[in-house]
């Protein structure tokens, strides 16, 4: 791949909004974060020490890279790869530097996922997690880059690769450039599906647009955390096409686990066990 594609773009606006429920937590004091389900409110540390799950209700707020390796990854063991690699602007979009700038500054993050190497349980594995704070999560040049080589990696060292997505979708900000990126990390997919080495996919919300129609639903296992919202087009857009009152829950995971769109829905606290008995069984191992 050219270094102009490696180092381009980043991602578009998200395609869809998630409803009300799902939006970032709001502040009800200073000392206090307000549970946009039941409006509890939760004093920082106790959302942390719970992993970022409401404690009255179990909704899941969203989570940052860091903070998913922090539960994920035996201590010590994660190493990035392809940090340094950040978006251009390969269509001239006006103001395109500017939000990748504020992106940057807002996230703490050069780009919308983060790649690395980790052992989970004493057991080596590619991960990749996506950010939504990071331009929605969207899927440029330098996203789809980072998370073939993610899955290139697996495929080279012959580890299993989870990746947690969470994205609006495409980056219209990168045109074309962001859409051949859908061909691209599913090819990778691909490669890893012939390989016979262990792809695991774990949906957050949400996970929508060219996100889910490419790499996202080319996992062995579909994971999804519980009340994320799951599709290609927003509900709202597809009420409006087709004049029809959609069903309560829809597109989310529960109601998508129902559909056969994923295959099970895991809350946080119980992910890293699960992965370490799905990474056990596909390797032979006894779980």
């Amino acid at each position: 791949m050219s270094e102009k594609i490696e180092k381009s773009a980043a991602a578009s606006s998200a395609q869809t909004k998630p409803p009300a429920a799902q939006v970032p937590a709001t502040q009800a004091t200073s000392a206090s974060v307000s549970c946009p389900s039941c409006t509890a409110e939760i004093s920082p540390a106790a959302l942390d020490a719970n992993l970022k799950v409401c404690p009255s209700c179990g909704y899941h707020f969203r989570m940052e890279p860091g903070e998913r390796i922090a539960y994920l990854a035996d201590p010590g063991t994660f190493v990035e790869f392809c940090r340094s690699m950040t978006s251009l602007n390969p269509i001239s979009m006006e103001g395109y530097e500017e939000k990748l700038s504020e992106a940057g500054r807002k996230s703490n993050l050069s780009e919308a996922v983060v790649t690395g190497t980790c052992e989970i349980e004493q057991i080596p594995v590619v991960l990749a997690l996506m950010s939504f704070s990071f331009m929605g999560g969207s899927m440029g040049s330098v996203v789809g880059e980072k998370i073939t080589r993610a899955m290139l990696k697996g495929l080279k060292t012959r580890r299993p690769v989870i990746i947690y997505t969470t994205s609006g979708g495409a980056r219209m900000q990168e045109g074309i450039f962001s859409l051949m990126q859908m061909a691209k990390t599913a090819s990778a997919a691909a490669e890893l599906d012939r390989a016979g080495i262990p792809l695991f996919m774990v949906l957050c919300d949400p996970t929508t647009g060219g996100v889910t129609a490419s790499f996202a639903m080319l996992g062995d296992i579909a994971i999804a955390e519980p009340g994320a919202l799951i599709g290609f087009a927003g509900p709202r857009v597809i009420e409006g096409t087709i004049k029809q009152t959609l069903p309560d829950g829809f597109q989310r995971a529960e109601f998508q686990q129902d559909k056969g769109f994923v295959d099970l829905v895991c809350p946080r606290r119980d992910q890293r066990s699960l992965l370490v008995k799905l990474l056990k069984a596909h390797s032979g191992g006894n779980a």
